[in-house]
């Protein structure tokens, strides 16, 4: 296959790597054995002291490493093993990694859930993946409590903030956390457990015998069609996507870098590019639990001296934006790797100006551990584009009608399809929405329509699903609309996404015809929502009309929609 990206790397990428068959277990051993009194997890809930004295706390790689095992031990006696599904619904925390890890050592897999699911969502998950163990914060039990019956679901294993920090962090921030309203107390019960008390456990580990073609994570995903889905990730596309995200990053210093862990961990994003290759690099996992408070992020940033930020535009975009961002020294950060959505130019210049970081634009999707391409760190960027494909991995555009690749000139469009190491196994218990996705030849269709010019630059123009893109979450307009079509009054819903120029991403649109007789509001409308769909998916704008723009054969034109919307309000 004809490859010109190859010329466009960067002098030291290779275009083929070597891949180990080890486990992501296996990774953090590695780790461990190399940097075990290096500072591995650096959590920080927030400062005190006029924003000088950070409440959180330090774990060295030999001390997550022991707290990994007792957690896997502990797991084991519970009756998890190889196989099982274990949900995990944690901000980015010490609770996140150990237990993470904990599943790797007996072979479990991870079924990655947004913590700010509702129950109805929490449901479907947990049902769909099978899982029998979750891990949850206190705070977020009362959802789990409302759906449990529905689910196959056996223990339930509770974590606070304060399970892993020392003194005096461990007391400020319960006494700080215990008054707030949202304050949950779990009672005790057989089959419910609690994070700190599994910590205690002895770490005499069952010996699980791992192979690399075994499932490591199960990765909710729209895809191609709208349905949520898992991806089924192995340790082997994991472990293959670090070692190339390693080779592209040629200037990650082992055992030195500070990574800003703001990107959130249950996405397959923030888990690879901050956790798993923060772990490869022996970097300092500065974890913030929440990444929605800029202002908080900027002064981690400032306090630490973070020098990788993977992260999405939304981020940048709110930092280069702020009222205060003067007060923060960001100089400190040398590398960051953006993606889930397009990159503005104004947006990469203002803020490699702000810190004199390199700020690259690449592309990936669940289906793909996730990267696939990437614009040169050091060398030639070209804007508007996702870049070239990482070393391994094969790319081209398709005809839609037809399947025959299209020529590399710039200009045709085609679905972009790669091929690599890092593509997932499947899709769980959907073998036919799997051969939908990926060929007998293993090319994995994205659904994402591209052009690619002559030196290997891809640049994607639209997307062939109607996934919105909205803070650097995913939006299943289907699964929104689900929703609407529930309410008394809505007779005829579509969602879409708007481009915002300013933010980089888009707004949750819906467009709703009433039943006759009926007017609904906004605010009723947002009101139902809420009750069944996380904020994020939460209609920004609305607007009622009398019909939809439709095909013949009755298809709502949604690009129609979108192009009336930008038409009428160019500034939304």
């Amino acid at each position: 296959m004809d490859k010109p990206w190859l010329a466009s790397y960067e002098p030291g990428v290779p275009a083929q790597l070597s891949y180990s068959d080890q486990s992501l277990g296996d990774l953090l051993d590695a780790t461990v054995h190399r940097y075990p009194q290096h500072i591995a997890t650096n959590f920080v809930l927030k400062y005190a002291v006029g924003g000088r004295l950070p409440i959180g706390g330090k774990l060295t790689y030999q001390r997550l490493n022991d707290l990994v095992n007792r957690m896997a031990a502990a797991l084991a006696e519970l009756g998890v093993g190889k196989g099982a599904r274990v949900a995990v619904m944690l901000p980015n925390s010490p609770h996140y990694i150990i237990t993470f890890f904990a599943a790797m050592r007996l072979g479990a897999i991870v079924v990655n859930i947004n913590p700010s699911y509702t129950s109805r969502e929490l449901q479907h998950q947990l049902s769909d993946a099978g899982a029998e163990t979750i891990v949850l914060l206190n705070l977020f039990w009362p959802r789990l409590h409302a759906i449990r019956t529905e689910t196959q679901v056996q223990r339930v294993i509770v974590a606070h903030a304060f399970d892993t920090l020392t003194f005096p962090s461990n007391l400020l921030v319960r006494r700080a956390q215990q008054r707030e309203q949202d304050w949950v107390d779990v009672p005790a019960s057989s089959d419910t457990f609690f994070f700190a008390d599994l910590l205690r456990h002895t770490p005499n580990l069952p010996h699980v015998s791992i192979a690399a073609d075994d499932v490591a994570i199960f990765q909710y995903t729209g895809g191609t069609t709208g349905i949520p889905k898992a991806a089924m990730l192995t340790h082997r596309n994991l472990i293959a996507n670090v070692t190339q995200v390693s080779a592209w990053v040629q200037d990650g210093r082992p055992g030195i870098e500070k990574m800003l862990a703001a990107i959130p961990f249950f996405h397959v994003y923030g888990m690879t590019t901050a956790m798993l290759y923060g772990i490869w690099l022996g970097a300092e996992l500065v974890t913030v639990p929440n990444p929605r408070l800029i202002e908080h992020v900027m002064r981690v940033i400032d306090h630490e001296q973070c020098t990788i930020f993977p992260g999405v535009p939304a981020q940048y975009i709110s930092i280069i934006n702020h009222q205060h961002v003067n007060t923060y020294n960001l100089r400190s950060i040398r590398v960051c790797v953006c993606g889930s959505a397009p990159l503005p130019l104004q947006i990469q210049e203002r803020f490699e100006a702000l810190t004199g970081g390199r700020l690259v634009e690449g592309y990936g999707l669940s289906e793909a551990s996730p990267l696939t391409h990437g614009n040169p760190v050091r060398g030639r960027r070209k804007v508007g584009s996702i870049g070239v494909p990482f070393p391994d991995t094969e790319a081209k555009i398709v005809d839609l009608e037809t399947g025959q690749p299209l020529p590399f000139d710039g200009e045709t469009r085609g679905e972009l399809c790669v091929r690599g190491p890092q593509v997932m196994q499947g899709y769980w218990n959907r073998p036919e929405e799997t051969a939908m996705t990926i060929d007998a030849d293993g090319w994995l269709h994205t659904g994402d329509i591209c052009t690619v010019d002559s030196a290997g630059y891809f640049s994607v123009l639209d997307r062939k699903k109607d996934m919105i893109n909205s803070s650097g979450f995913k939006v299943l307009p289907r699964e929104v609309e689900e929703v609407l079509y529930m309410h008394p009054q809505v007779m005829e819903a579509v969602v879409v996404g708007i481009p915002h120029p300013m933010r980089g991403d888009e707004t949750v649109k819906a467009y709703i015809v009433p039943k006759p007789g009926e007017q609904p509001t906004n605010d009723e409308i947002r009101s139902f929502c809420r009750l069944q769909l996380a904020n994020y998916k939460i209609p920004r704008e609305i607007e009622f009309r009398s019909e939809l723009p439709k095909t013949m054969v009755g298809k709502v034109l949604r690009r129609t929609l979108i192009e009336e919307s930008l038409k009428n309000e160019p500034n939304s």
